[in-house]
């Protein structure tokens, strides 16, 4: 049975491929414009991100309004075959604002206020910021919500920052009462009796501070908690104005990549279309792997948002101007970094940005047209040739990633997990953990979701849990039901050790996993970066590791209650003692992994044999070379296959017993597939049957 999810425009039902467009710093040359349409045509360019910047050109003054440009703008691309994602130009305001009513400027931590500049400088919570957001979205939206060059509404750009003004204090006050009902219930919560801190009237709380409150967990917990809450609550009163002209536009707001300060996953819901921006650092070593695994990780996790294809809403054509070493991509590596994405979920490739900035932070930014101002370089080529390239691949619009496993991968436990201050304060390496699991199931082109603890883990076949530090008790039940329901766990140490306010499970760790893994972890030891020990695989174990593999950094004692020992210390008083086991519960196992295991073929082989174990669909049931991964769409019917080498040299790949023709030439692919450098094929197939 085919399965596709909708176009996310029905204006521009293909694959949209553009970038972000600032006319406005160009209306003193009409020239450049014209050029600009042209060179959007030469391109194969659809569609542009206009406005994102754009409040003191749309307003110079308080009151004073200008939309004849941005008119200009979108009737010529209408007229042209060209599409607009319109942004609110929230994501920085005037001077005149800031001059005018300096309540909108944020207050840093330290509780002093921001001058005007940079980004984001603004605070969510200022009454007169949101008046002034909602007169603008409201015009624009009427003037521009039925106008047919608008695909759809781009909020904002990449929110982020908190602010400690007097106004978001009170608001956390609010949120708080709502949540604990009480000053007791909060202070349980917080175990404010710790340094005898706790609370005696809701004035007394505040936001952490460096010089202040700063060492109750709970607090800067629940203070990040807030400051997604409420910045979510302004994305809903950006939106509000422009669904009650058109709801049926749809609004997105650009991510980032694995950004911290916010829980991108409680924005899901309130997106119609999940959007992000992807800068990987790529040719910092001979292979690309490590970059594309942490990038396809990041592609994952937001297809996952909404379970459904999502938008590469930026990304450089070239190279940035604002990470520590700005590199070119060498040849083939924007085909191929563009169509990871796509391989991933995406039905967009956009960049930042269309046309060089001649002045201020950004000007030396990639872009497709250079300061030169012609088509006449490698860059603008690269992306010609891949819009002609996804011009020609319209049939993958809207179909889904078939995902039979799954990574636990929550915002509060990354933030617990940080902020615990042990057992390694000099780095425990929390996010390096989660991709050096991930990467395994890249390697062997394991589709695989990045899921919450809030969603339903049953249609998996196998869950990891990496560093779960931070579990609610109702996660874990629901664990347990996975497992006895013939799921297949990993877990690693330092799981289950808090619940939801950051308080210490009690009665042993792993706390609600403890029956589920069938063990019971004592005690956990940081090493020092010198340290090591050994895992060593018991003889016959069912999984047939054999050798021995170093271990760094964590090591955790455990006694098995149930579980079978697979493999055990070699070195130090922890010789000989477990430290990796498999509880075999209800129709399903669950294995606990320890310590921190460095080589890398250890995961290959750990999850290789689970992947074997658990019937886990692969995209393409072969071995695959060191630094080439395959990675499946499929709409029920036909499986695309994307194999993508990101090894530095050429590879081949031995396909399986299935026929397979090329998506691009319609050619039929032979039993080899030869992949030069950067290189990446899509293959057709025949969806297998269940």
């Amino acid at each position: 049975m085919a399965f596709k999810f909708p176009p996310i425009s029905s204006k521009l039902p293909v694959f949209m491929h553009g970038a972000d467009y600032n006319p406005d710093q160009w209306m003193h040359d009409p020239e450049v414009f014209e050029e600009d349409i042209r060179l959007m045509k030469l391109s194969n360019s659809n569609v542009m991100a206009v406005g994102i910047f754009s409040w003191s050109a749309l307003e110079p003054s308080e009151g004073t309004f200008e939309f004849g440009w941005l008119d200009r703008v979108l009737d010529t691309f209408a007229s042209n075959g060209i599409y607009a994602w319109l942004a609110t130009p929230s994501g920085a305001r005037p001077a005149w604002m800031s001059q005018k009513y300096p309540e909108v400027l944020r207050v840093g931590a330290n509780r002093i206020r921001n001058l005007h500049g940079g980004r984001h400088n603004h605070c969510f919570t200022s009454p007169i910021y949101r008046e002034k957001v909602t007169i603008m979205n409201t015009l624009l939206a009427e003037r521009y919500g039925q106008h047919p060059a608008v695909v759809g509404w781009h909020i904002s750009n990449e929110y982020s920052g908190d602010c400690h003004c007097s106004y978001c204090q009170e608001a956390f006050r609010e949120w708080l009462k709502v949540k604990y009902g009480s000053l007791n219930e909060l202070n349980r919560a917080w175990w404010t009796t710790f340094w005898s801190h706790t609370y005696t009237d809701w004035a007394q709380v505040e936001s952490p501070a460096p010089h202040g409150e700063n060492a109750v967990h709970g607090q800067n917990l629940d203070w990040r908690r807030f400051v997604t809450d409420q910045t979510l609550n302004f994305y809903k009163h950006e939106i509000a104005p422009l669904k009650a002209v058109n709801p049926d536009l749809p609004c997105t707001t650009n991510m980032m990549y694995q950004f911290y300060d916010l829980d991108y996953r409680k924005f899901a819901d309130a997106m119609d279309v999940v959007s992000w921006d992807a800068y990987p650092t790529w040719h910092e070593a001979a292979s690309d792997g490590n970059v594309a695994a942490w990038f396809a990780f990041n592609h994952d996790l937001f297809r996952t948002l909404k379970k459904k294809p999502f938008m590469l809403m930026e990304s450089t054509p070239s190279l940035t101007n604002w990470q520590a070493v700005s590199k070119l991509k060498r040849p083939g590596m924007h085909r191929l970094s563009s169509l990871q994405a796509v391989a991933h979920g995406s039905d967009t490739v956009q960049y930042f940005q269309w046309r060089k900035s001649r002045g201020s932070s950004e000007k030396f930014h990639g872009a497709v047209v250079d300061h030169v101002g012609h088509e006449h370089t490698r860059v603008f080529n690269d992306v010609k040739e891949l819009g002609y390239t996804l011009a020609g691949l319209g049939e993958l619009i809207g179909t889904p990633t078939p995902a039979e496993a799954a990574i636990l991968f929550d915002w509060d436990n990354r933030w617990a997990v940080n902020d615990a201050q042990g057992p390694r304060n000099s780095g425990i390496h929390y996010e390096e953990t989660v991709i050096q699991h991930y990467r395994a199931l890249w390697e062997l082109g394991v589709p695989t979701d990045i899921v919450g603890s809030e969603d339903d883990f049953t249609e998996y076949k196998l869950l990891v849990l990496p560093m779960a530090y931070l579990l609610r008790e109702e996660t874990g039940e629901k664990i347990e039901r996975f497992v006895r329901g013939g799921g297949t766990l990993a877990v690693t140490y330092w799981s289950g050790i808090v619940d939801e306010n950051d308080l210490c499970h009690l009665g042993g760790f792993p706390g609600p996993l403890r029956k589920t893994v069938g063990i019971w972890a004592e005690e956990i030891e940081g090493l020092y970066d010198d340290d090591r020990n050994a895992l060593v695989p018991v003889p016959g174990n069912e999984l047939g590791l054999d050798g021995k593999y170093e271990i760094r950094e964590i090591c955790e004692r455990i006694h098995s209650e149930g579980a079978e020992v697979l493999a055990v210390y070699e070195d130090d008083f922890y010789a000989g003692s477990p430290v990796l086991t498999v509880n075999k519960l209800g129709q399903g196992s669950a294995y606990y992994l320890a310590a921190r295991v460095s080589d890398p073929a250890f995961y290959a082989q750990f999850y290789g044999k689970l992947v074997e174990q658990a019937r886990v669909r692969k995209s393409i049931d072969t071995s695959l070379p060191a630094g080439v991964t395959a990675q499946l769409r499929s709409d029920g019917e036909r499986d695309y296959v994307f194999l993508l080498n990101f090894s530095g040299e050429e590879a081949e790949v031995q396909l399986d017993n299935s026929t397979y023709e090329d998506v691009e030439t319609g050619k039929a692919a032979g039993r080899q597939v030869k992949l030069s450098v950067n290189d990446v094929r899509i293959l057709r197939r025949e969806a297998a049957r269940d």
